[in-house]
Order: C-alpha cells, then structure tokens, then sequence
C-alpha cells in the first residue's frame, strides 16, 4: 500500500515536471509548422487543409532543390573526407608515441569549441589570402575543417575501450601493420566510425555561418536559401519542407540506429 503511494506521488517529482516542460517546449513549434503545412491559406489562420504547399514544394521550387543538391553534395563529400582523416588520425595518435602528441591532441579539438564566426571569419582570410574562389570547393574544405573534430573525438573513445592485446596476437600469427589495421582494428571501431560519419552530415546540412562566409556565387546550400526566404515572410513552403525533412530524418535515425546496434554487437 505504501508502495502504491510512493510511486503515485513519484511521478509528480520537479525533476520529471521539468522533463515534460523541455518536451513541450521542445517540439510544440514543431507540431505548429507541421500542422500549419497543411493549410490551404498563406497566413497563421487555418482556412482548410489542403496539399498545395507540398505542390508547390516538389514541382515549383527549382532554386530550392539546387540549394538541397549542392547540401547533399557537400554533406557527403566533407564527411567522407573527414571520417577517413579523423579516423586515421585518431588511430595514429592513439598507437604511436611521437614527440607533440598531446599538443596535437589538444589543438585537434579547436574547431569544435571555437565560436563558428571566428572560424568562418578564418577561413575567408585564408582563402582570400591564397586567392582560392569562393564556391563549393570552399565550403567543403570548410565543413571538413570543423567535422573533423568530431570525428576525432568518436573514434579516439572507442579506442580508449580497445583492446589492444588483439594487435599483440595478430603480430605473432604473422600479421603486419597493414593487415592489423584493416582486419582488426577497423572493424573493431567500426561503431565509432559510423557515428562519427553521421554527426558529420548532420552538422553539414545544418550548418549556416561558416557556409555564409565562404560560400560564393551558384553555391548557395539550403540553409542559406531558407534565410533568404524567411528574410522576406515565412512561407508555407518551408513548412512542407520542414515535415518532409523530419519524417526523412526519423527514417535514417532509426534505420542506423538500429544497424550500429547490430554493428556493436557483432564487433
């Protein structure tokens, strides 16, 4: 009977109130855009519902899906390059022993903790420097930059769990440097990897200061084209592409969810 009680006044606790007000806070302007794009009228007063928004956003937004092409390009191609060098690099450190180790380590997490305007602001002095386009190659080498940090991080934490006793017994069935990194120590962080290959692509198509200073002319990506048109009122087509957005990333969350698990299982 006490029991009872005790879990009955439990659910009551400051600290889940504060649980549901963060939820709520959270997602109700998400339910509001979503539900909004579904409305047949431009304004905040709901008329009827209707699909013309979803219409207009996959056959009358031409500029809108170049913006979404040059972000998936870019997206994929720094995090592809900054998941083979933060990873390479986090194995180096971790397995050699080389003079300014740590002061590498520490400069490598720069990126991550600096605000992003004093890193876009960097990079178009640089590249105004050494006289380099502003384009798509500029934000990539941009978004490479700032990924690689996190990458870093991902893959040095499943080494810290790695057992390295693994290496000792490849070395003495024969095995050479080559061989023990791709047969043993990869697929071992394998699981880091993947992560860090993911928050790579999320924080690329997310990303809008750094791409506003080094991006140039045709090079536009979809969060600078979706400020160029809330500069102007917030149109009910960016509504359809925010749900259309949502439903794309709750399917990838979950299927890679499910796959690092299998992943890390396995490994």
């Amino acid at each position: 009977m006490n029991k009872h009680r005790y879990n009955k006044r439990s659910k009551f606790t400051f600290s889940n109130s504060m649980l549901y007000l963060t939820i709520i806070f959270l997602f109700v302007p998400l339910f509001v855009v979503v539900f909004f794009s579904f409305n047949n009228s431009k304004g905040m007063e709901w008329s009827h519902a209707s699909l013309i928004w979803y219409k207009k956003l996959v056959f009358e937004s031409p500029s809108l899906w170049t913006a979404f092409r040059n972000s998936l390009i870019i997206a994929l191609t720094s995090s592809i390059t900054a998941t083979f060098l933060g990873s390479l690099a986090a194995i180096g450190i971790k397995w050699y022993r080389f003079k300014g180790k740590n002061y590498i380590t520490t400069i490598s997490y720069l990126p991550m903790v600096l605000p992003e305007v004093i890193i876009g602001i960097s990079m178009l002095i640089f590249f105004s420097a050494v006289k380099v386009r502003l384009g798509m190659f500029t934000i990539f080498a941009a978004h490479t930059t700032f990924n690689l940090p996190f990458v870093f991080m991902m893959v040095s934490a499943r080494l810290d769990e790695f057992d390295y006793s693994t290496v000792e017994a490849a070395r003495d069935l024969g095995a050479n440097e080559a061989q023990t990194l791709r047969k043993v120590i990869i697929p071992t962080i394998i699981p880091g990897i993947l992560s860090g290959f993911l928050m790579c692509i999320t924080m690329s198509l997310e990303d809008f200061v750094i791409t506003f200073f080094v991006s140039g002319p045709g090079s536009g990506t979809l969060p600078l084209y979706v400020y160029s048109m809330i500069r102007y009122g917030v149109s009910p087509v960016i509504n359809a592409l925010t749900f259309v957005m949502i439903l794309g990333t709750m399917v990838i969350a979950f299927t890679f969810r499910r796959f690092l698990k299998t992943v890390a299982a396995s490994s």
